[in-house]
């Protein structure tokens, strides 16, 4: 296959507001890409490089070679020269990775160089979102969308891997997509609740418990084999040595739980979420915390033991396995409220959750009792209670300092994900920002650039932020109509994907919250 033709539906896709013209355009896409290519196909489309982070950028980049007359390079022309870069290192390395680019884009018509340009420098932000390639995908092979998107969920969270057999062998391959001990499957994620009184309204009979400020982490344990991931199914088993050895104690030769790690101190309080992504070794020690830092796990959930797979159990039935698996001291504290009518019920469940932040911790989270765990979704069957408002947000580019702020990148332009894919400014700040986090800040938005004019450093929008603001308000200065109150740094979460960050549209339902409307 061509890249013109990738390119071309991509500018399609980006064109476009129907998801179903968007849904036909990859369809047709990926029939003619075939199982070979429409792996590869998809990747591009979504923005990324199957073989992840390259370290082109922009100063790269901005200079091309004239381009080609006439379409000529193919996906597999591409993927190999990609492979040749990655693997270019030593002496002269930096003189030949430029060769290679400007080989490659000397190949490229004018449209494919533009393509390019967004793909190799991370600012490729279309239409052609994951959910949107599942829908292709499943129209592509004559599949219900419902069994290609749980594929995909418990394959690893990437739409490649299921189009490769799902093209080859049709829709029969899907059912080799299970939850498997040693494979990580993208985690159920919870919707927000402006209080305890709404998500008992919203829920019913539910349960509340504990939010923890710390590492998600699935834990999978075979035998004596333990295997451990973040949130965005990054392996850090050699990281946290203390809690294989807690896997391995559970009375079960195979299991997958749920669960966080944190960080207390002697007075059983919540050390800062800073220290805990230094010990799992996240960028995020800014701090300097020691690696010794004790962590301790809490589980919250359990998808399978000893070969049964519980992801459609109710959150009873799972909760119930759990206690017979994990002792209490490793469960998160609950309340079960089984009539929310019930005024005694309701303010227990109040009760609890004041409980829990005098403790230290973020809030809670409410979950219906019914509701089954939904592998990477972000379901309305768990809600999320903070006193605090914080929305997680993409840094899109950030301004030099002046004054003793003179050398570090300090004002961040900060964006809530749209349906399509890209990104809305909706404020900036440089509120929050410690000394240490200004030195870190900067060190990692320059490895992020795209541009730099001087003032501002645009980068790759790939970094989340939590923000916390005061409100959220009407303005004709950004795209999209509102800008956040008193926005201040809170932390960057590296263990979030871009992908997860909030939306324009959640934003647009908080402000209709406090708003009344």
């Amino acid at each position: 296959m061509l890249l013109a033709e990738i390119a071309r539906v991509s500018a399609a896709v980006a064109a476009t507001s129907s998801r179903s013209e968007k849904t036909g355009l990859l369809a047709g896409l990926f029939r003619a890409a075939g199982p070979d290519e429409a792996p590869v196909a998809i990747t591009y489309l979504a923005g990324r490089l199957p073989q992840g982070r390259v370290g082109i950028g922009w100063s790269v980049l901005r200079e091309a070679p004239p381009p080609a007359a006439a379409p000529s390079l193919t996906v597999r022309d591409v993927d190999r020269a990609v492979e040749a870069f990655a693997a270019v290192a030593g002496k002269g390395a930096r003189a030949e990775r430029k060769r290679l680019v400007d080989a490659l884009m000397g190949a490229a018509t004018a449209e494919e160089q533009r393509f390019l340009r967004g793909l190799l420098g991370g600012e490729l932000r279309q239409g052609a979102l994951d959910a949107l390639a599942v829908e292709g995908l499943a129209a592509a092979a004559g599949a219900p969308p419902e069994d290609v998107r749980r594929a995909v969920m418990l394959g690893g969270g990437s739409p490649a891997a299921v189009a490769r057999e799902l093209l080859a062998r049709g829709p029969e391959a899907l059912a080799d997509f299970r939850l498997e001990v040693g494979r990580p499957v993208l985690p159920m994620l919870a919707r927000t609740a402006k209080d305890v009184d709404e998500a008992l309204d919203r829920l019913g009979p539910c349960a509340v418990e504990e939010k923890l400020d710390g590492i998600r982490v699935q834990v999978h344990r075979d035998g004596d084999g333990v295997r451990i991931f973040t949130r965005t199914l990054e392996e850090i088993t050699e990281r946290l040595p203390e809690l294989a050895r807690v896997a391995r104690e559970l009375p079960a030769e195979r299991a997958v739980l749920d669960g966080e790690v944190i960080a207390l101190d002697g007075t059983g309080r919540p050390r800062p979420f800073q220290e805990i992504a230094g010990r799992v070794g996240s960028r995020l020690d800014v701090a300097g915390a020691a690696l010794t830092v004790p962590l301790s796990p809490v589980f919250f959930d359990l998808l399978a033991v000893d070969g049964r797979d519980l992801l459609a159990l109710p959150v009873t039935e799972r909760h119930a396995e759990l206690a017979r698996l994990v002792p209490e001291p490793l469960r998160v504290r609950r309340v079960v409220v089984a009539d929310p009518a019930d005024d005694g019920a309701r303010a227990a469940a109040r009760d609890f959750a004041e409980a829990v932040l005098r403790r230290g911790h973020e809030g809670v989270v409410v979950k219906a009792l019914d509701a089954p765990y939904s592998a990477g979704r972000r379901g309305a069957s768990w809600l999320k209670v903070k006193p605090v408002h914080t929305l997680d947000l993409v840094v899109l580019a950030a301004e030099w300092g002046h004054g003793r702020r003179t050398g570090k990148l300090s004002n961040l332009h900060l964006g809530a994900r749209r349906p399509d894919g890209s990104f809305a400014m909706l404020g900036k700040t440089f509120k929050g920002l410690t000394d240490a986090l200004l030195t870190w800040q900067t060190a990692r938005l320059r490895e992020l650039a795209v541009s730099d004019d001087g003032f501002v450093v645009r980068v790759r929008p790939e970094l989340v932020v939590e923000i916390a603001y005061d409100g959220v308000q009407r303005s004709t200065r950004y795209p999209e109509g509102v800008t956040l109150r008193f926005a201040r740094v809170v932390r960057y979460r590296e263990d979030k994907r871009a992908s997860e960050a909030d939306t324009v549209e959640g934003v647009r339902g908080v402000r209709g919250m406090q708003s009344g409307g």
